[in-house]
C-alpha cells in the first residue's frame, strides 16, 4: 500500500503525567521479555474463586484457552468485592436520561439490584450456559441484565436498540435465546419510540425458543402484551436482593455479539470470562490512566456494540469505575448537551468515535467554548482511524492543548484494546495508533505475510495470542477458521481486515478495511488517506472517499465531503451575492482537489468531489462505503436496512450534479 501522507507533528507527555502514570516504558521490555508472566501479572488484578495454575493453552490452534483452570464469576469481579471492600457508597454510575432525568446509583444500590435481576431470572427459568437476549436503550438496567446473566453464567446476546424486527429474530434464533429483556421504548431526539413491538414480531414465529420477554417500563407509552410477557418492576423489584453468586470457569462463555457479515448472515463472536476481563481491565487501567475514587470516566458508546462491553460495563466496573451513563443523542435538546455533562459531573476521561468528534467540527468551536471542560485529562478516540486534523481539533478544543489523546484500535473479535498509544509514555502524532499495547504483538505484512519496514504498508496481523481473543463464531466454528486465520495460515496469523502502515519513524497508521483501498493507476492507495487530506481543508467537515471504475486509471477517486457551518455560510452569502450559477460552488470544489494533490501528490486528486448534507452511516457510526460506491458508479443502491437514516441516500441521489470532474 502506498505511503502518501507524511505526519511530523508529536506531542508528548508532560512530565507531571508520565510521572503519575499506571503503566511506564518497561511494561514494553516486560511484556515481550515473558508474555505469560505479563499476563499473569494483570490477571491477578480479579478475584478469583480458584487461582489459576496455567495461564495459556494454544496447543489446539487457533482455539485459545486462557487461564483455563482458574474459576471467577465476571459480576462479582464488577460489583460485590467492591462493596466487600469498603466502597458501597462509591458511585458506579451517574445516569443522564434524553429527558432531563437523572440519578447516582453506588455500588451497593447495584449489588441490590443485580442480585435482585439474577434472582428474577432464575425464577424464569434461566440456568448458567443459557443464552439472553438484551434489546435495551442506555438505561441502568441495561447494566444490571448484563450483570444478573454475567452472574448465573448465562451468555447474554445484547442487540443495538436500533435494529430491526428481522435483526432481531435472526440474532435471537441463532443464539437459541430463552430470554428477551426489552422496554417498552426508548427516547430519541426528543420522543418517545417503541421498542416493544419489534421485540413481538420478533418472537412471533412459532419456532422462536423465546419462552419469557421481560419488559422495563422507560416511556410508559402503551405496548401490546402477551403471554410471554412479565414487567421489569413487578418481577424484578420484589426479588430478595440477596445472590449469592457462584464461580464458574474462565472459559464459561460471557457473551455472543453479532457483527457484520461478508455473507449477510451476522457472525456471533464468542467470548469468554477470565481472559476477556483480564484485558478489558488491564487495558482500560493502562490506556486511560484510571485512577478509582479520582476519576470521572465517559464512554460514549451505546452497550449495543462491543465498545459499550468492554468500556462502559466490564473493563470499567472491574476497575471501580465511577462513570456517566447517557441515554440519548448528542443533539438534543441542543448541540451542547456532551460538554454541558461533563462540566455537570467534572468528567476528566472522555472516550468517544472519530465521526462525533467531526460532528462536533462542523457545528463549531463556540458551542464547547461555553462550557468548563477544565475537568478533562484524558480523551480518547474508537471506532475507526481519526484524521488528524480532527484530531487536532479534539486536542486544542476539547483538551485545550494539555489532554493526550489516547487513539485506540480494536475489534469486535479482539474483545480489548490492542494498539494504543499510552498516556504517560507515547509521544503521539495526530491520526496514529502508535504502537501495540505491552502484552499485544501485532504486525503489519505483505501478501506473502512477511513484515514490512517502516515506510511501508500492508496488512495488519496479530501474530500471537491474546486473552480477550474471540473464541469462534456461535454454532459456525468453521466460519471462525476461515474467516479470521485462512488467509495467512502458513504463518498462524489472525487477520483483522485491516490495512496498515508504519511511517518513516515506525509509528502504525490505520488505513482502514482493505476492501476500502483504492488501486488508482496501479498505486494502492487508502481512503483514509485522502479523508484525511480533505478534513485538513479548513471548510470540510467530514469526508467519505470512494474509488469508482475508471477507464484510465482503472479507478478514479471520488469524494462526498459535508462542509463545516462556515463554509455553508460562505457559499449562501456568495450565492445570495452572484447570483445562484454554481460558480462559488465550483471554485471551492476545485480548490479541495487542488489541496488533495498538494498535500498527498497528484496521484491522489480526487476525479469528482460532492458536496453532501449528510453520510449514510450504520447506527454505530460507520460510514457504508459501499453504498457511496453504488452512487458514484450509477448503480442500483444495496441493502439501506442498517443504515441510522435511509433518507440520507436519498438525499445524496437528489443532489448529485454538484461535483465537479476532469
Amino acid at each position: 500500500m502506498d505511503n502518501l501522507s507524511v505526519e511530523d507533528r508529536t506531542f508528548p507527555p508532560s512530565a507531571e503525567f508520565a510521572a503519575q502514570a499506571n503503566l511506564g516504558e518497561e511494561a514494553y521490555q516486560r511484556a515481550a521479555d515473558d508474555p505469560e508472566a505479563f499476563w499473569a501479572e494483570q490477571a491477578r488484578h480479579l478475584n478469583w474463586a480458584t487461582p489459576f495454575t496455567q495461564v495459556l493453552d494454544w496447543s489446539e490452534k487457533p482455539h485459545a484457552r486462557w487461564f483455563a483452570d482458574g474459576t471467577l464469576n465476571v459480576a462479582e469481579n464488577c460489583v460485590d468485592r467492591h462493596v466487600r471492600d469498603g466502597y458501597g457508597d462509591t458511585v458506579a454510575f451517574h445516569f443522564e436520561g434524553e429527558p432531563g432525568d437523572s440519578r447516582s446509583v453506588t455500588y451497593a444500590d447495584l449489588l441490590v439490584e443485580v442480585s435482585r435481576a439474577a434472582n428474577a431470572l432464575t425464577s424464569l427459568g434461566v440456568q448458567a450456559g443459557d443464552r439472553v437476549a438484551i434489546y435495551l436503550p442506555m438505561i441502568p438496567e441495561a447494566i444490571v441484565a448484563m450483570l444478573a446473566c454475567a452472574r448465573l453464567g448465562a451468555a447474554h446476546s445484547v442487540i443495538f436498540g436500533g435494529f430491526s424486527a428481522e435483526a432481531l429474530r435472526s440474532r435471537i434464533g441463532d443464539a437459541q435465546a430463552r430470554l428477551v429483556i426489552t422496554s417498552d421504548g426508548q427516547f430519541r431526539r426528543g420522543r418517545a419510540v417503541s421498542l416493544k413491538a419489534a421485540v413481538d414480531e420478533a418472537v412471533a414465529a412459532p419456532d422462536s425458543p423465546v419462552e419469557h420477554v421481560l419488559v422495563v417500563r422507560r416511556t410508559g407509552i402503551d405496548v401490546a402484551w402477551t403471554d410471554k410477557d412479565v414487567w421489569w418492576h413487578e418481577l424484578v423489584d420484589t426479588q430478595s436482593d440477596r445472590h449469592e453468586a457462584q464461580p464458574f470457569p474462565a472459559e464459561q462463555p460471557l457473551f455472543i455479539l453479532y457483527t457484520s457479515g461478508t455473507t449477510g448472515k451476522p457472525k456471533g463472536i464468542l467470548h469468554t470470562s477470565g481472559g476477556y476481563l483480564t484485558q478489558a481491565a488491564y487495558t482500560h487501567r493502562v490506556v486511560f490512566d484510571h485512577k478509582p475514587g479520582q476519576d470521572v470516566y465517559w464512554c460514549t458508546a451505546d452497550i449495543g456494540w462491543v465498545t459499550g462491553h468492554s468500556y462502559i460495563v466490564y473493563g470499567p466496573l472491574a476497575n471501580r469505575v465511577t462513570q456517566v451513563i447517557y441515554e440519548g443523542t448528542p443533539n438534543t435538546p441542543h448541540e451542547g448537551r456532551h460538554w454541558e455533562i461533563v462540566d455537570k459531573y467534572e468528567v476528566s476521561i472522555y472516550y468517544t468515535a472519530p465521526t462525533l468528534i467531526r460532528t462536533f467540527m462542523k457545528w463549531g468551536a463556540e458551542i464547547p467554548e461555553r462550557y468548563d471542560l477544565s475537568s478533562l485529562r484524558v480523551l480518547g478516540s474508537v471506532g475507526e482511524p481519526i484524521n488528524p486534523e480532527a484530531w487536532m481539533w479534539y486536542r486544542q478544543t476539547i483538551g485545550h492543548d494539555r489532554c493526550p489523546i489516547v487513539d485506540t484500535w480494536w475489534q469486535t473479535e479482539t474483545g480489548a484494546i490492542m494498539i494504543s498509544p499510552l498516556p504517560g509514555v507515547t509521544a503521539t502524532k495526530p491520526g496514529s495508533a502508535m504502537r501495540p499495547l505491552p502484552g499485544i504483538s501485532a504486525v503489519v505484512v505483505n501478501d506473502e505475510g512477511v513484515p514490512v519496514g517502516d515506510g511501508e504498508g500492508g496488512y495488519l496481523v496479530v501474530d500471537k495470542p491474546w486473552p480477550a481473543m474471540l473464541r469462534t463464531i456461535w454454532g459456525d466454528d468453521e466460519r471462525y477458521v476461515d474467516t479470521y486465520w485462512s488467509r495467512f495460515a502458513a504463518q498462524g496469523y489472525y487477520f483483522a481486515g485491516d490495512g496498515a502502515k508504519y511511517d518513516t519513524d515506525g509509528a502504525l497508521w490505520l488505513l482502514g478495511r482493505v476492501d476500502d483501498v483504492m488501486n488508482i493507476s496501479g498505486h494502492r492507495i487508502s481512503t483514509t488517506e485522502v479523508e484525511s487530506a480533505l478534513v485538513a481543508h479548513p471548510s470540510v467537515a467530514e469526508a467519505a472517499v470512494v474509488g469508482a471504475s475508471d477507464p484510465m486509471t482503472g479507478q478514479g477517486i471520488v469524494a462526498f465531503v459535508i462542509l463545516r457551518g462556515a463554509a455553508v455560510q460562505a457559499a449562501e452569502d456568495a450565492a445570495e451575492r452572484d447570483g445562484d450559477d454554481g460558480s462559488a460552488a465550483k471554485a471551492l470544489i476545485d480548490e479541495l482537489r487542488a489541496h488533495v494533490a498538494k498535500q498527498i501528490g497528484p496521484i491522489a486528486r480526487p476525479r469528482q468531489i460532492m458536496v453532501v448534507a449528510e453520510l449514510p452511516k450504520t447506527r454505530s457510526g460507520k460510514i457504508m462505503r459501499r453504498l457511496l460506491r453504488d452512487v458514484a458508479e450509477n448503480r442500483e443502491l444495496g441493502d439501506v436496512t442498517t443504515l441510522q437514516d435511509s433518507a440520507v441516500m436519498n438525499m445524496i441521489t437528489s443532489g448529485l450534479g454538484g461535483g465537479s470532474a476532469d
